[in-house]
């Protein structure tokens, strides 16, 4: 087997720096290009206002449809946010969260497989759109009430890592995770909390076709996405800091376009960094999923070739004898006809 089955990870997964204009949808709203693809998952922020949240969009919610990674709130529609996904991006109104004249944006964008189709695989029907090959699907479902109830998620192998949320009132953003100890371990995405364990052993556990209907109530709708590790794209995985300005090396096995991480055994924000911001080490600034901040100016992060690397001993990263989750994506694969370099 080759070391990477995606030669040009940037088809399905990038992150699109831009401005915003201001302009309302119907004067022509603000095209945003230069993304690669067609996505199905975009997620936006604001560089340089700290008022404003992180919008999520997918496609099989449909455009004009967010939820915020910083706060528990239900979906929201606003006719003036997101409006079409393109073939090379996405259109926005003039809401300040995604296109105001007066700031700049980072937007990181996933590939899926379109607005999605019936999926029987569990006991309940779910709507998926999935991309087998990057290992990443947008999962939508309607609960039944039932902890022992189970959602396909058509990715065709066991994902590492499931992000889920109720949609149609407010509640917490679960990421659950196992690959840390043998219990099922949950953080959640808007909040600086330690990890904790899920109260059933059933709730989160996915499998190669399905995933637990997590115990929520009849009728409730919900949003999951179900990340699989493809190897030379994406690693999702645990490492303990050293506490050292000369921090730990994180192998991937690629050179990452996009890392996220937290630490699990005490409270702290969520960060996560990108090649676009500003791009060279050790220069890759911080923004942050679980709260409103402007981006930070820390310099903390060494993006390598195959890896990263911290430089720092904040313990948000790097704290002594401290452990710490992340998922990262590739900007190059290590070996093959784009091979990574150094920054």
């Amino acid at each position: 087997m080759a070391y990477t089955t995606i030669k040009k990870p940037s088809d399905y997964f990038n992150t699109k720096l831009y401005s915003g204009n201001g302009t309302a949808i119907g004067s022509g709203g603000n095209a945003i290009t230069g993304v690669g693809f067609q996505p199905d998952w975009t997620w936006i922020k604001a560089r340089n206002n700290g008022d404003e949240s992180h919008y999520l969009f997918d496609a099989v919610r449909g455009v004009t449809k967010s939820i915020r990674s910083n706060g528990t709130g239900a979906e929201g529609t606003d006719a003036e946010t997101l409006t079409a996904f393109a073939s090379d991006g996405f259109t926005l109104g003039n809401n300040g969260g995604v296109n105001s004249g007066s700031l700049n944006y980072a937007s990181w964008n996933w590939k899926a497989n379109g607005a999605g189709s019936s999926n029987t695989d569990g006991s309940i029907t779910s709507t998926v759109s999935a991309n087998t090959t990057s290992g990443f699907s947008i999962v939508k479902w309607t609960a039944d009430g039932s902890t022992s109830g189970t959602i396909g998620h058509g990715l065709g192998s066991t994902p590492k890592i499931v992000i889920y949320k109720r949609l149609d009132a407010a509640s917490s953003w679960y990421v659950v995770y196992t690959f840390v100890d043998n219990s099922q371990d949950y953080l959640l995405l808007e909040s600086t909390a330690a990890k904790a364990d899920l109260p059933s052993a059933t709730y989160g556990t996915a499998t190669s076709s399905t995933i637990s209907n997590i115990g929520f109530g009849n009728t409730n709708s919900m949003i999951a996405y179900c990340f699989a590790e493809v190897k030379g794209f994406s690693k999702f995985g645990s490492y303990v800091g050293n506490g050292n300005a000369d921090g730990p090396f994180i192998y991937t096995g690629f050179k990452p376009a996009f890392i996220i991480c937290k630490i699990t055994n005490t409270a702290s924000n969520w960060r996560m960094f990108d090649n676009k911001r500003l791009g060279y080490n050790v220069d890759n600034n911080p923004l942050y999923p679980n709260v409103t901040l402007v981006e930070g100016t820390e310099d903390n992060i060494d993006i390598l070739s195959n890896g990263f690397k911290w430089r720092t001993t904040d313990g948000a990263l790097n704290g002594s004898g401290s452990s710490y989750i992340y998922m990262a994506f590739a900007e190059e694969p290590l070996v093959g006809d784009n091979p990574a370099t150094a920054r």
